[in-house]
């Protein structure tokens, strides 16, 4: 049978198809987090309460979980490229349908559209690299697709504030649209080759299903406690994941392999370390643009240059570390960066009132470089630990741990926002409880990190050797 196409390969150009990649990779963290900061706009017009507003990022990303892996499934079977340029077409729908909406409860219905849509763009990305780069070789192409999904996260909120503060938040849910519609174009019209399974496999709905109201009714569990309906969905929650797992066990098809977490220690608990770091990282940016906007009074744009820092650290490392991490373990590299994240979420957990816009810059910087450090390596670690064939659904499991971290990160801020300011608008009279929700949240994040440290630190040595040839085709 074929192989999977060489970086040389002529039928498509790799490093072109790399680039549009990663301006994909770019474009859908910037369609969750370029909102955020424009989130007390949207508040002050729609006359939202806090437990809305804080609904705008779990909407996204409720839906993006939800549909990680069957798009994954669906991109093995159908194309990963067709799969790749329908999410982008998915989330352009759904940028121009919040870009419409009269009122805050459609705003949240498209932006779960949208999630969709990042899914299905997320969960054949790092695929569609491992189909044209071989393990050994991949690790910048790794490191520069990470680099964007971060800068995407984190230059968001600058772009965001500037685009708020100029042309009003109804801009920032429409300019994702534009973008996607250009990339979609360039796919269809300059990449000519896609990449599928040799044969076509049976697509597990029940799985799908399962796994959908798993996520849901975490969400709905977690963000009410201690009520006791809230339990009641949290239960179920548990059940409906054990029921998920069971049926993964049996089937021939599955959308998770488990015999990958049961062979490989590396595997298992590289992705365990991903799933607690981007639990840690998600809410920062939610919670950092109302600190800076309600209580230190700073306008949108200022409040997107701040938390730009992130960025430039993680942009400045990631590409480097993906490289690197094709001749040192992976494990070093990632346990270090863990550890810097640690060090800069220790100084965030104790902001105050008079805390230093300069001093939130360094934390940030300080977080991004040791994402940037962890980010590229943990993933090369993971896919040189499964073979060619699964390339697929490992790569949508690995998207799938930084999704449903950041879907738990968020959901315990709602959590939060519930518990101490419930259905109110944020005012002055309730910042002590903004700043309170900020405060717990961030030393959560800090907890997160540190374990997360423990297990990437004793997870075993990574070998990366090249993979054999792969049952996949070109069409």
């Amino acid at each position: 049978m074929p192989s999977t196409p060489k970086p040389n390969d002529n039928s498509s150009s790799p490093t072109l198809l790399l680039f549009l990649i990663c301006m994909g990779s770019l474009l859908t963290p910037f369609s969750m987090a370029a909102v955020n900061v424009a989130i007390p706009s949207i508040a002050a017009s729609l006359n939202a309460d806090a437990v809305l507003i804080a609904l705008l990022p779990t909407a996204f990303l409720l839906s993006n979980v939800s549909m990680m892996l069957p798009a994954a499934k669906l991109a093995d079977n159908l194309g990963r490229k067709r799969i790749y340029a329908t999410g982008l077409a998915v989330n352009a729908t759904g940028a121009v349908g919040s870009f419409l909406s009269p009122s805050i409860e459609w705003i949240l219905f498209f932006r779960f559209i949208q999630g969709a849509g990042s899914a299905m763009v997320m969960g054949t990305s790092m695929a569609l690299i491992t189909s044209v780069y071989k393990a050994g070789n991949r690790g910048l192409a790794l490191g520069l697709n990470t680099a964007c999904i971060y800068i995407g996260l984190t230059v968001a909120p600058a772009i965001g504030g500037y685009i708020t503060d100029n042309y009003g938040w109804k801009m920032v849910l429409f300019i994702p649209a534009p973008l996607a519609c250009f990339l979609i174009l360039a796919l269809l019209t300059c990449i000519k080759t896609d990449w599928k399974r040799s044969t076509h496999s049976p697509f597990d709905w029940y799985g799908a299903i399962t796994f959908a109201l798993w996520a849901f009714s975490l969400v709905m569990g977690i963000s009410g406690l201690p009520k006791l309906g809230n339990i009641v969905w949290l239960l179920f929650s548990f059940a409906t994941l054990g029921l998920f797992l069971w049926h993964q066990s049996r089937t021939s098809e599955p959308l998770i392999k488990l015999k990958l977490f049961k062979q490989s220690r590396t595997f298992s608990m590289s992705l365990g370390t991903a799933m607690l770091m981007y639990a840690s990282n998600y809410p920062i940016g939610f919670l950092l643009s109302l600190y800076l906007q309600y209580i230190k009074g700073i306008e949108a744009f200022q409040a997107g240059q701040i938390m730009l820092t992130q960025a430039l650290g993680m942009a400045l490392l990631a590409p480097f570390s993906g490289k690197l991490s094709d001749y040192v373990e992976p494990r070093i590299l990632s346990t270090i960066g863990c550890l810097i994240v640690a060090s800069g979420f220790m100084f965030l957990s104790q902001m105050d009132i008079d805390t230093s816009t300069k001093s939130i810059s360094t934390s940030l910087f300080c977080i991004g470089i040791g994402f940037g450090l962890f980010s590229s390596p943990n993933t090369n670690a993971i896919l040189s630990t499964v073979d060619v064939n699964d390339n697929g659904v490992a790569s949508a499991t690995i998207n799938l741990a930084r999704v449903s971290g950041n879907l738990v990160g968020i959901s315990l801020v709602n959590l939060l926002v519930q518990l101490m300011i419930g259905g109110q608008q944020i005012n002055t009279d309730n910042y002590p409880q903004l700043l309170a929700t900020l405060n717990w949240a961030l030393s959560i994040s800090c907890c997160f990190v540190i374990i997360a440290s423990i297990l990437s630190a004793s997870r075993g040595r990574t070998i990366l050797k090249p993979h054999p040839k792969t049952s996949e085709q070109t069409s």
